[in-house]
């Protein structure tokens, strides 16, 4: 138990100990070697920190993350096997993952041999992906880039590196606000997942665990504390996992824009909906739980640890959807964000457990499990139908398929929130919902609230904004009329002049009509043309807190008019996978990969030139070459201040 506690207090420590600095214990050189004619060998050199080991590129499954060789781009070259180490591993059976595990210390080499097909062109890059760890410690796992050129015969390209990017570090104190609004949601989040209907029966039993066979009310007391924080630990440590980087430090990027981990997420939603309206059951695999079960029953500290972990294991099969969101949400913040979401989740969900085994007399207060656990469960299915949308929209924005526009998405959010009114007026029935007698007042003033959300969601159909819930929502575009603008500022019609045509128009949209560019070269060279300041901001398809300042803060008609009359307004993508025409290309300046999207060539830009990772983030860059910079604010009267300074 001890031993169990350390772990997770290393990792809280470690969680903020990362945000202050990226480091690796390892540093990468590369060479290469002409062997014959046309045979080369490629040097993959590793200097490891005194205390460290790199874990070899063969290790079992289970374990931690081996070398890896990525070559992501290879031209005249062909590859003769596979990289080979010059110097044999250490076996040794590793306590940290309990298996043994070969590593390297101090330095080891991988050669890799290539055949030159054409000595115009031959040229190899990628990456490598390792890990390291000493005798208490891991780092995250890490990518080293590489290239080479073959072309020059005889050349030894010898190339120091040392990098591990992370593209989701801790936000600025502009977004402290934000993070007080996100604890919230988790803190809710967790007192909603009791009253769901695999939580709300464990109550009772719960409470009596803790009060049989003891006499000794201090020593019931302690035991139920310690239930407590042990729920709050375990919810802690899945956090700090993502806090600290160990699925990788570009977690919260892949997250958020890929198309696997969003439609996965999108199945997920889906089942959990599908399963709480009835259709089938989830069960997770009874070993799982009797085994923790069993611990259980051994009574003392270990006896609740492990109670807490029954606990948690058995309420996942209901839980899981609201731990999922949380944790998508929390990874593209960055920093400690999942670790203290996970904390105030946990911090709710276990208080009321806590709570009545210390006082178990309030138990007799609490409403008997019934048909109105049902229907809580079913109002959750409903939910999580329109959120899980949301993953959809994800993959539709940033791979530009254009199926699930404004329209669409709101007319099925209408559908959904329309029907879940009437489920609570009793018009809808499912199999497992007991008779519904007479109509509660706490049921009718529910799904009178539900019905006016759904009037709220059909004024977005006539081009309201929809503030409230922009950043759920895909953007809305000049195409769509606003009854709440004036006709000066109405959707298209603020009409930007801009010098020639915009790269990726038909793809990309600035909002409220507003016209630009979506190259940075292209909107600096129209700005100096036209001797107007180019206001860039640089944003996500995926971003809700992008959609959000854009239907709040730059909706408003003095600003609009300000962008559109006295810019040259430049909006870049950092999550686009438009792939990029090769004479586009681009050298990263942080880790020497080549730049092949737009969104990674203007995430680049970013995280060099301004060294931020967090978006939306806003340029104004002058004639003169002087810039100002602002960060993501929903302060009508800061932006617009912003912008009236840019133009002194």
């Amino acid at each position: 138990m001890k031993r169990l506690l350390g772990i997770l207090f290393f990792l809280t420590i470690a969680s903020f100990s990362s945000m202050a600095q990226v480091s690796n214990p390892v540093n990468w050189s590369f060479q290469q070697k002409q062997i014959e004619t046309d045979v080369y060998e490629l040097h993959f050199n590793a200097s490891i920190k005194s205390g460290y080991h790199l874990y070899s590129d063969v290790l079992p499954e289970g374990g931690p993350i081996a070398t890896s060789f990525h070559f992501e781009q290879i031209e005249g070259v062909e590859l003769i096997d596979k990289p080979i180490a010059n110097s044999v591993s250490e076996k040794v059976l590793d306590k940290a993952f309990d298996m043994e595990l070969e590593y390297f210390s101090n330095s080891v080499t991988f050669i890799q041999k290539v055949k030159v097909l054409s000595q115009e062109s031959a040229v190899i890059e990628g990456f490598i992906e390792f890990m390291s760890c000493d005798d208490e410690t891991c780092t995250p796992p890490a990518e080293a880039a590489f290239s080479f050129n073959l072309s020059e015969s005889g050349s030894t390209n010898i190339i120091e590196q040392n990098s591990i990017v992370p593209l989701n570090s801790s936000k600025d104190n502009n977004m402290n606000r934000g993070l007080l609004v996100f604890l919230l949601v988790a803190f809710l989040a967790g007192l909603a997942a009791i009253l769901t209907p695999c939580v709300f029966p464990m109550i009772p039993m719960t409470v009596s665990f803790f009060m049989r066979g003891s006499e000794n009310r201090g020593k019931a007391i302690k035991s139920a504390l310690f239930f407590g924080i042990s729920i709050v630990l375990i919810y802690t440590l899945l956090g700090a996992l993502f806090s600290i980087g160990i699925f990788g430090p570009n977690v919260g990027s892949v997250l958020s824009t890929h198309w696997l981990p969003n439609a996965l997420f999108f199945i997920l939603f889906l089942v959990f909906a599908l399963s709480f309206f009835g259709l089938f059951e989830l069960v997770l695999p009874s070993s799982l739980v009797n085994k923790t079960d069993a611990k259980a029953d051994k009574g003392g500290l270990i006896g609740a640890f492990f109670m807490a972990l029954t606990t948690v294991i058995v309420s996942f099969s209901c839980t899981g959807p609201f731990i999922g969101y949380l944790i998508i949400e929390a990874v593209q913040g960055g920093g400690v964000r999942p670790m203290l979401g996970m904390f105030f989740f946990g911090l709710a969900f276990a208080t009321p457990f806590t709570l009545l085994a210390v006082f178990p007399s309030a138990l007799k207060k609490l409403p008997k499990s019934g048909g109105w656990l049902n229907a809580v469960k079913v109002v959750f299915a409903f939910i999580l139908l329109a959120f899980g949308l949301k993953f959809l929209s994800n993959i539709d924005q940033v791979y530009g398929f254009n199926l699930l526009n404004r329209d669409i998405y709101l007319s099925i959010w209408i559908v959904i929130f329309f029907m879940l009114g009437l489920y609570l007026l009793g018009k809808i029935k499912f199999a497992h919902d007991s008779d519904l007698k007479h109509l509660g007042v706490g049921r009718l003033l529910l799904s009178m609230t539900v019905f006016v959300f759904t009037v709220y969601l059909f004024t977005g159909l006539l081009g309201a904004p929809l503030k409230g819930v922009s950043s759920l929502l895909p953007p809305q575009l000049a195409s769509h009329y606003s009854m709440h603008t004036s006709p000066e500022v109405s959707f298209g019609g603020i009409k930007s002049e801009i010098c020639s045509e915009a790269k990726y128009a038909d793809k990309l949209h600035l909002p409220h009509g507003l016209n630009g560019y979506f190259d940075l070269e292209q909107g600096l060279a129209c700005a100096k043309e036209q001797n107007k300041p180019a206001f860039v901001v640089f944003k996500g398809h995926a971003c809700s807190n992008c959609k959000k300042m854009e239907n709040t803060v730059w909706i408003n008609p003095e600003t609009l008019s300000l962008l559109s009359e006295n810019y040259v307004v430049i909006a870049l993508y950092t999550d686009d996978r438009t792939s990029l025409p090769q004479n586009e290309w681009a050298v990263s300046d942080i880790d020497g990969r080549a730049l092949k999207t737009m969104g990674r060539k203007n995430l680049d830009i970013l995280m060099s030139d301004y060294n931020k990772n967090s978006i939306p983030f806003h340029v104004i860059i002058k004639p003169d070459g002087t810039k100002q910079t602002l960060d993501v604010t929903y302060d009508n009267d800061v932006f617009r201040g912003f912008i009236k300074n840019g133009l002194k």
